[in-house]
């Protein structure tokens, strides 16, 4: 099993040129990275390709501060800056491994649980999803039909029931990892580097048999992916204390439906 992990980002919808690299974001003495490291290490990971780019050496220093330099692998994207895709395609030696792989966005405050049922999980392609979300146009949306995963995209084309927020984590067989790289690789030599990296999975997704992919429902245990000050400020306020208490929701109570979850409108 190979990780991927996007760490090259400037963050800038954060709106705050002093902050570090997001990786280096930290909650409670760890920074985000430390706290990947950590729960991958608990769930027997051995090996992560992290790719990096703004303020890159920050990022190294850091590694070795954790003593991760050898389970971390480092892939540096010197055109972060050109797009989030153009950072995806940097793994392309983990995708085209021959292993199943582990994507993640390395952003995300997240509940140890949530990697532990990802890679637990029977399905070969598989995304997390939480079904207590919000409208809008941000979210990355997990839409569903007579149960089946049909459409992944910030604005979904496909006629859904309902949809769920994708957390940011998913994994691949090693087939649909080589195929997802490549179609990355295909958009990038079109010229199109300003597009979302979920439109390379999405495309695979859309020309596989229906079934191929499905998800893991973590709704309930806390996470939060940090785009915006408003992330970053909930991050501290509600996840962090959410995941060092001891009484955190358990996995599984059900959650309200979302408007989007009642009515199928993404």
């Amino acid at each position: 099993m190979r990780v991927g992990i996007l760490g090259a980002g400037v963050g800038r919808r954060l709106n705050n040129v002093q902050l570090p690299p997001k990786v280096l974001l930290s909650f409670g003495g760890k920074t985000l990275l430390e706290r990947h490291v950590e729960i991958l290490r608990r769930c027997g990971i051995q090996r992560i390709d992290l790719v990096i780019g703004f303020r890159a050496d920050e990022v190294k220093a850091e590694i070795a501060r954790i003593g991760a330099q050898d389970m971390i692998r480092t892939c540096l994207n010197p055109h972060f800056e050109e797009g989030a895709i153009v950072s995806f395609a940097s793994l392309k030696e983990a995708f085209t491994a021959g292993e199943p792989v582990v994507f993640m966005d390395g952003d995300v405050l997240y509940d140890h649980r949530m990697m532990e049922r990802l890679l637990a999980t029977r399905q070969a392609n598989c995304f997390l999803m939480d079904r207590q979300t919000e409208d809008g146009e941000d979210p990355v949306k997990l839409c569903m039909r007579d149960g089946v995963l049909v459409d992944f995209h910030k604005r979904p084309e496909r006629r859904h029931d309902w949809w769920g927020e994708w957390v940011g984590f998913c994994r691949f067989s090693p087939e649909i990892a080589a195929k997802t790289i490549g179609e990355a690789e295909r958009i990038i030599a079109s010229g199109r580097r300003d597009t979302i990296y979920e439109d390379a999975m999405r495309n695979i997704l859309i020309d596989e048999p229906p079934g191929s992919f499905g998800v893991e429902d973590i709704t309930g245990l806390p996470w939060v992916e940090i785009d915006f000050p408003e992330d970053l400020e909930r991050a501290h306020r509600e996840i962090f204390p959410s995941l060092a208490a001891p009484e955190h929701m358990a996995l599984g109570e059900e959650a309200t439906p979302t408007r989007a979850m009642q009515s199928g409108q993404a």
